[in-house]
């Protein structure tokens, strides 16, 4: 990623107060259902926990500045987690409009085609890397039963 680019996550992360971070965790919960209700089945138990480290990683993406390698093994064994529990390349991509959609909803003029633009291209570098660590995975089972 650019310098711009990481500028911007970051101009526009902090935008989002601990309170209204609360609030977008909610926002993006429902949005997310919205889009596709089979994906409640992946939040057992604390939804509002799970949804607050998904912002806890994105405050990570955005204060990196040039450093989202070093995120890289992390996401990759939480895509292995969620290969376990056959979470799907699609959900990937609903999670990532639904993320797109929060921060429009909760920035308004302040995400720009730009700020966009970053964000999508950090969601999808993070879930790229997770689907790799999911996909290794499968195959650590695969190469296990055989």
């Amino acid at each position: 990623m650019t310098n711009d680019e990481l500028s911007l996550l970051q101009s526009t992360f902090v935008k989002i107060s601990p309170r209204r971070a609360e609030q977008a965790t909610g926002i993006f919960c429902s949005r997310l259902f919205e889009l596709d209700p089979a994906l409640r089945e992946f939040f057992h138990g604390g939804l509002a926990e799970q949804t607050f480290r998904l912002m806890q990683r994105l405050g990570l993406t955005a204060g990196c500045r040039g450093r989202l390698a070093q995120l890289a093994p992390d996401a990759r064994q939480l895509g292995m987690r969620h290969g376990s529990r056959h979470v799907k390349d699609r959900h990937y991509e609903t999670v990532g409009e639904a993320l797109l959609w929060t921060l429009a909803h909760g920035l308004g003029t302040d995400f720009t085609e730009d700020a966009r633009a970053a964000w999508g291209k950090a969601y999808w570098l993070l879930a790229e890397t997770m689907k790799a660590g999911a996909r290794d995975g499968a195959a650590k089972v695969n190469r296990a039963v055989a």
